[in-house]
């Protein structure tokens, strides 16, 4: 069993930044992809960024403004999110598939607006 527990949203301006965060309640390998997703009013959840094995791929929608990456030693993913667009409001959420199981956490509101 893995506890996600995403933090880092809220409210910022277009062109502004957050960065997100996911913390699991055990030490996950490289090997296991980590990722976030993230699903507006209205919309099916769809992956934004994954991690796995220090490989790193992006949605089109995100590319050269978000960063995934993981800090081993405190068993957090984070995603830093540059250059936002009200398109990028949505609920996110962080996922990964260990051990042939799939966990989610709660997700975390990220509302882009001025």
């Amino acid at each position: 069993q893995v506890q996600l527990v995403e933090s880092g949203g809220g409210l910022v301006q277009p062109g502004g930044s957050l960065r997100l965060s996911c913390a699991a309640s055990k030490s996950i390998s490289s090997i296991y992809p980590m990722a976030w997703y993230r699903q507006a009013p209205g919309k099916e959840r769809a992956l934004v960024a994954i991690i796995s094995s220090g490989t790193t791929n992006y949605a089109d929608s995100v590319k050269g403004r978000f960063t995934v990456s993981r800090d081993y030693a405190k068993n957090t993913m984070y995603l830093q999110m540059n250059s936002l667009k009200p398109d990028d409001t949505a609920v996110y959420y962080c996922n990964v598939i260990y051990v042939g199981s799939t966990y989610w956490g709660q997700g975390t509101q990220v509302t882009v607006s001025s």
